[in-house]
């Protein structure tokens, strides 16, 4: 299976030439990571993709964070719409060519509209789900809850975290680099097509982080086995501007 090279990795952080079609803040990331086995990625995975792996093994991240000041290129944010709350679970894949990226098997949003353009303009797993959180913002202390509409009242997933230590940027060629630091996403398209959406921004700064309730059970839903453990890794960031540029065809 291809794997990205060194050089790979670092230039997709470079800002794409064209103007983005969306600006986003994303806020208060926490990142969980289960190692798993990549044959069992790699059988969930369109044509097209490859598992990209660290340490021998394929990586399960769930990743909860406040989306701020979500907006179209031509237009303001608009209170209501433009700051919701976001659940995703992703992996780390690269097409044919080695370029690496992300690999969503779900996004639960608590925005409605949010969950309509993602699906419909991005084509992605977005699912819709009732949420909420508190963030004490000189601490960066959150409590956040979780329920996918249509999963059982007591189906709620919940956790809370702190960050710790000094804020600092992952270095090339290290596994915090590996998990945070992706600037592709890949899409089905359907009928043998995938897609490839490119996002700009600063390099996370990111810090450790105090996890006292964390929950797996969107592992589960995708159908993919419970870890029945902690998180092998956890790292968080207080945010990063993004910018969001178009799908562009990959095959």
């Amino acid at each position: 299976m291809p794997q990205p090279t060194p050089e790979q990795r670092l230039q997709l952080r470079e800002r794409p030439l064209c103007r983005p079609v969306m600006y986003q803040s994303w806020q208060e990331l926490l990142f969980l990571h289960w190692r798993i086995d990549a044959d069992i990625i790699q059988r969930t995975l369109p044509a097209g993709l490859h598992v990209d792996t660290c340490d021998g093994a394929a990586w399960l991240g769930v990743v909860p964070f406040l989306m701020r000041n979500i907006r179209p290129w031509w237009f303001c944010s608009v209170p209501g719409i433009s700051n919701f709350l976001e659940l995703n679970l992703r992996t780390y894949v690269c097409d044919d060519a080695g370029r690496p990226g992300v690999w969503f098997y779900s996004l639960d949003a608590s925005q409605p509209l949010a969950v309509w353009a993602a699906r419909t303009f991005f084509r992605l797993p977005y699912q819709h789900a009732r949420m909420q959180a508190t963030v004490a913002r000189e601490s960066g202390h959150v409590e956040y809850r979780s329920r996918r509409t249509g999963t059982p009242e007591d189906a709620v997933s919940r956790f809370e975290y702190e960050p710790t230590g000094e804020v600092r940027t992952a270095d090339p060629e290290t596994f915090e680099f590996f998990l945070v630091e992706r600037y592709l996403l890949f899409a089905d398209l359907g009928g043998g097509r995938l897609a490839s959406g490119q996002v700009h921004h600063v390099p996370y700064p990111v810090q450790n982080v105090k996890v006292t309730e964390w929950d797996s059970r969107i592992i589960e839903l995708a159908r993919l086995p419970a870890p029945g453990r902690p998180p092998d890794h956890a790292l968080c960031s207080r945010g990063v501007d993004v910018e969001i540029f178009g799908l562009q065809g990959v095959t």
